[in-house]
Order: C-alpha cells, then sequence, then structure tokens
C-alpha cells in the first residue's frame, strides 16, 4: 500500500471512530409515558414562565446601576445559565426519549416498564416491596421506581415469578424472590 492510501486509510478511520463515538454520546433516554409527559410540562415551564422571569430579574437588576458590584444582577444571571442549561438538558431527553410500553407484560417477564413485586429473603421479616423498573432519567426509590441500569433493577431484568436472585449492592449482597410481574 503506498503511503497516500495509507495516510487514507488513517484519517478515514479517525473520522469513522469519531463518527462511532458522537453516536454513542446520543444515548437513548427510556421513559415511561408519564415520565415524558412530566419531562414536556417541565420544559414547558422553563420556556414560557422561567425564562421571563429571570429576564425580568435581569432587566430589574441592571436598573440597580453599577453591575461590577450587583449581587442581584450575578444571582440572576447564574439563575438565567442554569436555566438555559435545564431547557437544554430537557430537549435533549425529549428528542432522544424511547417511551417504554407499560402495558406490555410478556409472558410475566420483568421488563422496563413492569412492575415487580419482591420479597426480600436476607432477613426473618420476609418484607415484600414493589418496584417499577424505569430508565435512568425516572429512577425514583422513594417512589419505588428503580432503574433498569441499577444493581437491583439490572439483576430483575428478563426474570419472571418465582425466581430468586442475589445482588451485590454496596452494603452487601441482597437476596430477593420474585413475587408478581404486572
Amino acid at each position: 500500500m503506498s503511503k497516500t492510501a495509507k495516510k487514507f486509510v488513517k484519517k478515514d478511520s479517525k473520522k469513522d471512530e469519531a463518527t462511532r463515538k458522537s453516536i454513542a454520546d446520543q444515548k437513548t433516554t427510556l421513559l415511561t409515558k408519564e415520565g415524558l409527559k412530566s419531562i414536556t410540562e417541565e420544559l414547558d415551564v422553563l420556556k414560557m414562565v422561567k425564562r421571563r422571569e429571570v429576564a425580568e430579574r435581569i432587566k430589574e437588576a441592571i436598573s440597580y446601576g453599577d453591575l461590577s458590584e450587583n449581587s442581584e444582577y450575578e444571582d440572576a444571571k447564574n439563575e438565567q445559565a442554569f436555566t438555559e442549561g435545564r431547557i437544554l438538558e430537557l430537549e435533549e431527553m425529549v428528542k432522544n426519549a424511547q417511551v417504554i410500553a407499560s402495558n406490555k407484560v410478556v409472558a410475566r417477564i420483568v421488563q422496563l416498564g413492569t412492575k415487580v413485586t419482591l420479597k426480600y429473603l436476607n432477613d426473618d421479616t420476609k418484607k415484600v416491596v414493589e418496584y417499577t423498573i424505569v430508565g435512568s432519567t425516572e429512577a425514583d426509590p422513594f417512589d419505588g421506581k428503580i432503574s433498569n441500569e441499577s444493581p437491583i433493577g439490572n439483576a430483575l431484568l428478563e426474570k419472571t415469578i418465582g425466581d430468586k436472585i442475589e445482588v451485590f449492592v454496596p452494603v452487601g449482597v441482597v437476596k430477593f424472590e420474585i413475587l408478581d410481574v404486572k
């Protein structure tokens, strides 16, 4: 292979690598219908209400005069930056959203969007908990929503009623039995 051909091969492989990396960076956002609705509502509020409020705060702070020692102006500019950053983040989530069909429970197999009833097997209480498996964007363990990327959520995927699982979590090993899948 000639030197010129080698240069083109190297350039093309670098370009292909950059393209692959760019595609990998555009991560799909897994959401339930409710999660997508919540994100679009937040986005609308930020665009329609919060932007105007922040613009008014900046306008008012400017009216106070000297901007170099104007803490109200600094606070308003910081809030504007945060708001615009959150808008970009939410727009990206909506653009890359993939809605999880929560009403399709195939053969009672744990999958994204399903609600799972578990019994702890570690202690004598045999405590029963219920989790909904969601994408990482919607995860809220205090509300019973765990991410498919979390140790427990990941271990539950593709399991069925009656399966017993062991999950390695930061506090040690937790054992569960799957009682129900909805």
